[in-house]
Parts: C-alpha cells; structure tokens; sequence
C-alpha cells in the first residue's frame, strides 16, 4: 500500500472519531454531569414540541368518532402538520385577531355555528387569496356560485373580496346545505366538494355519515383539517404558539361613506376624502379598477375610509 493511501485512510479515520465525540458530547447529560450513556436524544435538542393526542373533538357540537382508529390518526395527522408548520399557523392565528370579531357576529346573527370560521381559515388563511382554479376572497368562492348566493362579480366589482359580504354569502350556502343534510360534518365536506358530490357518495356508498364516507384525498382530508386549526386555535400554548394579545393584528378603525353615484377616478375620491388610493384598495379590495359606477336604479355601495 502507498503511502498516499495510507494518508486518506488515516484522515478519515480521524474525520469519524471527531464527528463521533462531537455526537457524544452532544448528549443529555445525567445528573451527576458525567455518564452520558444510555440517554435518549429529543426530537429537537432546544425545545421539545411533543404534544398528547387529543381524546374528544367535536365540529358544531357534533361529536367526532375518535375512538374509531382511523379518524384519530387522521385528526392527528391535521394536527401534527399544522403545529409544527408554524410560520403558516401563526400567521393565521395573528390575522384572526383582526377578522374573527367581526366574522362571529354575522355566523351568529345568520344562524350559523361559530366553529365555521375555521372552515374559512383553512379555506384561505385568512386571506382574500385566488386559487388556481379561481376560487376568491375569504370563502374561496367561485364566480358562479358566488353570483348565486347574492355576490356582486364584474369588472369593477367583485365582492368575493368583501370579507363581510362574503361570509353573508357563505352562511346561506351553509344553510341551504344544511336543509339537505341536517348535519353540520356534512355541510363543511360539501363545501369542499359540492352538495351534489357529497349527496351522490351518500348515495351509492349507501352511507350518510362523513366519517363512513370514502372520499377524493382532499374532501377526506377536509373536516379534519377543520378540527385541528379549531383545536390549535382554541389552545394556541399547548401547541407552542405562546402569543399575547398585542401580537395578534387588530381591525383597523375606519368610518362607513355611501355612494349613490358613480365615481370616474377613485384616485381622485381617496384624495378628496383625506386618504390616498393605496389605503383606499387595501380597506376596499373589492373595487377593482379605478371607476366605480352605479349601474341600477337606488343602487348603492358602501365603502370603508380612515376615520382619522
């Protein structure tokens, strides 16, 4: 054997004993500081997050089979996800301290449960997001479906970025599909996969509960993906998300101006109204150019201004 072979020999050997002590001393160590054998490494060396799995859950009062083991592994794997996709889950946890105040009034005074704003956070976060296929706003409506439930789409207008509006579309979505199902687990699958979709796996499944249902990968996925955003939300400290009130965002204040005529340049209006067209468009993301015109007889809009 060379003596140049001899030489890469000898460094990796020293390259495994340093990468070995190196290990070693990484390693918890006993109470008495010096015997470190026989001691297991955490799943992260600064801050364990394991967390216990839940053992009751329930989506609008209606109780979820956890004792059946495949909806408990599926649960936990929505949780498991979410919890440690923490950059996601807290950012959704701060947009809430801005949107849910104002969203729980509508679901309530609606008739709609409360637990259906989380339906909305997994929808988009929190966000007015576009999906791939076009579904906007809040509540991920569609065009049409949003025509049908009383949103104004068009070129100037689309009110499926109206957090507000749209939740008052949503909630007669839910209640229409309620009056087919007469079950809230039912109605939030349908969301996701249409009330027609759902009806027909019923159907031909000859099953009616969601949970006994066997559905596309997302809608299998969907309810449980509501339940723990409900359950990390619900408890953020046990999920290591540790967040004071002043680190959640808050609603901005602003004042209410009633427009019965149209409007040729909103550039001009935010101007003439003390604000500038930036602020305009992010407290009115429905206006979506830069006119808005009264198109029916007594119609009006609602638009949001700094009140100060």
């Amino acid at each position: 054997m060379n003596l140049q072979k001899i030489q890469f020999i000898f460094l990796w050997i020293l390259v495994i004993a340093l990468l070995g002590e190196r290990l070693y001393s990484l390693m918890p160590q006993n109470e008495n500081g010096t015997d470190k054998a026989n001691v297991s490494i955490p799943l992260f060396s600064k801050n364990n997050y394991r967390f216990e799995r839940i053992k009751e859950a329930d989506f609008c009062g209606e109780k979820t089979p956890l004792e059946d083991s495949e909806v408990a592994e599926k649960l936990d794997r929505e949780l498991v996800m979410n919890a440690y996709w923490q950059s996601n889950t807290a950012l959704v946890i701060k947009r809430s301290g801005k949107w849910f105040g104002q969203i729980e009034p509508i679901l309530k005074a609606e008739g709609v449960p409360d637990d259906f704003k989380y339906l909305m956070v997994i929808e988009s976060a929190v966000m007015n997001d576009v999906s791939p296929a076009g579904a906007t706003g809040f509540w991920q409506f569609m065009e049409k479906t949003a025509q049908e439930y009383g949103l104004e789409v068009n070129e100037e207008v689309d009110e499926r970025y109206n957090p507000l509006r749209s939740t008052q579309a949503a909630c007669a979505y839910l209640k229409t599909a309620y009056g087919k199902f007469a079950n809230w687990t039912n109605v939030a699958a349908s969301y996701n996969m249409g009330m027609a979709g759902l009806m027909r796996e019923q159907r031909e499944q000859q099953k009616l509960s969601y949970y006994d249902l066997y559905l596309n990968r997302e809608t299998s996925r969907y309810v449980y993906r509501i339940l723990a955003l409900k359950e990390i939300m619900q408890n953020p400290k046990k999920y290591h998300f540790d967040m004071q009130d002043e680190d959640l965002y808050k609603p901005e204040n602003t004042r209410k101006v009633v427009v019965t005529a149209s409007i040729k340049d909103l550039v001009s209006f935010a101007l003439e109204q003390g604000t500038t067209y930036k602020t305009l468009k992010t407290l009115n993301p429905w206006l979506r150019k830069q006119q808005l015109t009264i198109r029916k007889p007594n119609q009006q809009y609602e638009i949001l201004l700094p009140k100060n």
